[in-house]
């Protein structure tokens, strides 16, 4: 992996992990982690891709207020499947849940971006990716469910973890499952002049 920088005037607006492992693992190291803390309830009749966008919107918008001279970038990562949003799974019922939903289905993680200029200028982008699930059996389901892996996790799941031998195939981009959509994220970044190693 490259030797990362920090940039001191980029502020992340997310306390994922993940999130700061990947611009990591593309050169990139904030100046700050400042989280948005907000309301991530869907909107009455809100499509899965609609929300994603929303959402990464209101956060970056949330924090820049508390950085004014800074770039702010936030994401937010929306499990669909169909029209329906599916949580992230704070408890083993909504985790089996998701499991069971997801299990020989095909479904979408959408990826919203948001990266907000010192000015103002807001520059977005929705990331779709398409991923199939094998159909799981009991034992493969209670396994899952007994490693923990899904908690806090959209969807019930972590792409990059033990669920990895559940997925059938998967069409689009692998870091936005993961939680932010690397390609799209330095093509933003790069375009108002933040470049990373």
């Amino acid at each position: 992996m490259a030797d990362a920088i920090e940039i001191p005037n980029l502020v992340l607006a997310s306390a994922s992990p993940r999130r700061l492992d990947l611009l990591r693992q593309i050169g990139i190291v904030p100046g700050v982690v400042d989280p948005a803390d907000m309301d991530e309830a869907p909107l009455k009749g809100e499509l899965p891709p609609g929300h994603a966008a929303r959402l990464a919107e209101a956060k970056a918008r949330s924090v820049a207020a508390r950085h004014p001279q800074c770039f702010v970038l936030a994401a937010d990562t929306v499990v669909g499947c169909g029209r329906r949003i599916l949580p992230k799974a704070e408890d083993e019922k909504t985790a089996r849940q998701c499991l069971k939903l997801l299990s020989g289905r095909k479904h979408r993680v959408h990826g919203g971006i948001a990266l907000l200029s010192p000015d103002g200028t807001l520059h977005s982008r929705l990331v779709t990716t398409q991923v199939t699930f094998k159909c799981l059996d009991h034992g493969e389901e209670a396994a899952y469910l007994e490693s923990g892996e899904w908690h806090g996790k959209a969807g019930g799941y972590a792409i990059q973890g033990l669920a990895a031998a559940y997925v059938r195939s998967l069409s689009g981009s692998y870091s936005n499952v993961v939680g932010l959509a690397l390609f799209e994220t330095a093509q933003l970044l790069k375009g108002v002049g933040v470049h990373g190693q």
